[in-house]
């Protein structure tokens, strides 16, 4: 089996255990509410008539679901993309019960192969989910498309880990980063920065995070550099 392999099928078990034993919306896990700078952005939203979302690496609807109902008086979208039969399983049982079914399309996919409309969208959505591509050449696939995916004034939010450490809680010991791509927090930066040359920078945030999860029934300690990166586009078209 390979590292990529090997990597997915940690986090396969890692996901699916987090959805089977947590409610979305519910406390207990990181799935109780969405992410504040997502929800943040939606009042840049609210003169358009028609909003077309991309959610990338969608999970079970901790974002989308929130975006579908805050939009759902316009003519809206939310195109919502995973790898995992388990999320958009429970993100079309979600949708259903959150009232929002009619608004939300669901794909699953690698984010690293799914091909994105060329100005199709006035919001992409990217949480937790860029690192989880097979290569550095797949993230800068993925970045690029979302480029030009992105409507004149449509807004890119992206949320990537970095300088990822795992460490195990027992004994102290550093253990193999279950993510496909972990690379310093410079460079991540970097190519953001080169790929939104022109774009409006909303929001940049570097914060340092450490939470305990579950790793083969051990307890471990996740050490990242998560990057928050909000831009719009505003070069002439």
């Amino acid at each position: 089996m390979s590292r990529i392999e090997l990597i997915r099928k940690e986090e396969k078990k890692y996901h699916d255990y987090c959805y089977d034993n947590y409610k979305l919306f519910e406390a207990g896990s990181w799935l109780h509410k969405p992410v504040q700078t997502v929800m943040d952005i939606l009042p840049f939203l609210d003169t358009y008539e028609t909003v077309n979302v991309l959610d990338l690496g969608c999970g079970v609807g901790r974002n989308s679901i929130p975006i579908a109902e805050a939009l759902k008086d316009k003519q809206c979208r939310v195109d919502c993309v995973d790898l995992l039969d388990s999320a958009i399983q429970k993100l079309r049982h979600y949708s259903a019960k959150y009232g929002v079914n009619e608004i939300i399309r669901t794909e699953k996919a690698d984010l690293g192969n799914y091909a994105i409309k060329q100005k199709e969208y006035d919001f992409i959505v990217a949480v937790s989910s860029l690192e989880h591509v097979a290569s550095e050449g797949h993230l800068h696939h993925v970045l690029s498309q979302m480029v030009k995916g992105t409507k004149h004034n449509g807004i890119n939010c992206i949320v990537v880990n970095s300088e990822v450490k795992e460490i195990d809680l027992e004994d102290g010991t550093e253990l193999p980063v279950q993510m496909e791509i972990n690379i310093s927090t410079i460079e991540m930066i970097n190519r953001l920065e080169k790929l939104y040359g022109g774009w409006e920078i909303l929001k940049h945030v570097v914060k340092p995070l450490e939470y305990k999860i579950t790793r083969n029934e051990k307890d471990v300690l996740l050490k990242t550099n998560a990057i928050t990166y909000v831009a719009r586009k505003i070069e002439v078209v």
